[in-house]
């Protein structure tokens, strides 16, 4: 009887420690360090054109 109830109770203690490790493990992977929200790429706004577009000449 006591070997049958060593047997259980290290059982349950594996199982509880696998739960244990397994929600640790999800938590380890969900958790996510603040980072910046700054494109990789970034694409410059071209400044506005003079009034003249260019190729056709200018009056003056």
């Amino acid at each position: 009887m006591q070997r049958l109830f060593a047997a259980v109770l290290t059982s349950l203690f594996a199982a509880a420690l696998a739960v244990g490790a397994a929600f640790g493990i999800v938590e380890l992977l969900t958790a996510k360090p603040d980072q910046p929200n700054t494109p990789l790429v970034t694409y410059e706004t071209p400044a506005p054109e003079a009034a003249a577009p260019s190729g056709q000449p200018s009056d003056g």
